[in-house]
C-alpha cells in the first residue's frame, strides 16, 4: 500500500483557530449594524481595530465599547466612495503596525426602487458605495497585504459584504442587487490574483439582519418583510448584526484557512442555492 501523502500544512488547534492577537484588521461601516459587531468581535478576539465610517459619533461608540472590553480601536473617519481618502486610511492604519492581516468591507446603503423608475443618480449613488467602495477597499488592502507578506508567514484575509439580493429577485432590488452581484465577482476574481500571495477573499451574504439601516424604512414594511422572512425561514427568525459577525470571524481567521472566493450565506435558510 503507498503511504499516504500527508500536508505540510498543519492546521491550528481548535481552541486557537480564531485567535487573532497580534493581527491588525480594517472595518468600514463600523459605525454600526453588521459593521460595529463585527469590529468588536474581532476585537474580542484580539485583533487591533481599525474602525472606518463617515459616521463619527456612531464610530465613537464603537471604539468606547471596544476599550471598555480591553480591546484595541483606532477610528478613520472615511467616505468609501472617495478612492484617495480609502487609501490613506489604510495606508495610516498599515503603518501603525507595518502589517494589515484582514480587511472587512462592511460599508453600504440600500435602495429601493422599480426598475422603471430608476434614475442615474440612483443607480450611480448605489454603485459608488457598494461596490466601488468595496473595490477601493479591497485594491489598498491587497497591495498593504503583499507588500507586507513574508514567504515565512504569508496570510491575510479579506471579506466583503454581499446580500441574499444576489440570490433572489425582488420588487425594486436592481441598484441594490446589481451593486451586490458586482461585488460577488469581485471576490471571486480578486479571490484567483491574490491567492498566490496568500491572500484569501470571500464574501459574507446576510439574509434579512435587523440593523439601523434596515430600521430606516417604514415601519409598515419593515414589519411586513421581517413577516415574511420569519415565515420562510427554518429557523423561524430574522437576523441579528452579531450572527453576521461571526460569519465575518470566522473567514477572517484561520479557521478558514482553506476558503477563498466563496460566498458564505448566513440567511436562515431564507435562500438555499447550489
Amino acid at each position: 500500500m503507498t503511504p499516504r501523502q500527508v500536508s505540510p500544512y498543519r492546521p491550528v488547534m481548535p481552541l486557537t483557530a480564531y485567535d487573532l492577537s497580534g493581527r491588525t484588521a480594517f472595518v468600514t461601516g463600523a459605525a454600526s449594524g453588521i459593521g460595529r459587531a463585527s469590529a468588536v468581535l474581532l476585537a474580542e478576539a484580539g485583533a487591533s481595530v481599525h474602525c472606518a465610517d463617515r459616521d463619527t459619533q456612531g464610530l465613537h461608540e464603537t471604539a468606547t465599547l471596544i476599550k471598555a472590553a480591553g480591546g484595541t480601536a483606532h477610528t478613520h473617519y472615511l467616505d468609501v466612495a472617495d478612492r484617495a481618502q480609502v487609501e490613506q486610511a489604510v495606508a495610516s492604519a498599515t503603518a501603525a503596525t507595518g502589517r494589515l492581516d484582514i480587511m472587512a468591507a462592511i460599508a453600504g446603503i440600500m435602495h429601493n426602487s422599480p426598475v422603471l423608475e430608476t434614475r442615474d443618480e440612483d443607480l450611480d449613488r448605489v454603485l459608488s458605495i457598494n461596490f466601488k467602495g468595496v473595490l477601493y477597499a479591497c485594491q489598498a488592502a491587497a497591495r498593504a497585504m503583499i507588500t507586507a507578506a513574508t514567504s515565512a508567514a504569508p496570510r491575510g484575509s479579506i471579506i466583503t459584504m454581499a446580500s441574499g439580493a444576489v440570490d433572489t429577485g425582488g420588487p425594486g432590488l436592481l441598484c441594490y442587487g446589481a451593486a451586490k452581484a458586482a461585488v460577488v465577482q469581485l471576490t471571486k476574481t480578486l479571490a484567483t490574483e491574490v491567492g498566490p500571495h496568500g491572500i484569501r477573499v470571500n464574501a459574507v451574504a446576510p439574509g434579512w439582519i435587523r440593523t439601523p439601516m434596515t430600521d430606516r424604512h417604514d415601519s409598515d414594511a419593515q414589519a411586513h418583510t421581517e413577516g415574511l422572512m420569519i415565515r420562510m425561514s427554518p429557523l423561524g427568525r430574522v437576523g441579528e448584526p452579531e450572527d453576521i459577525a461571526h460569519a465575518v470571524l470566522h473567514l477572517a481567521s484561520d479557521a478558514s484557512a482553506f476558503t477563498t472566493g466563496q460566498i458564505l450565506r448566513p440567511n436562515g435558510g431564507v435562500a438555499m442555492p447550489w
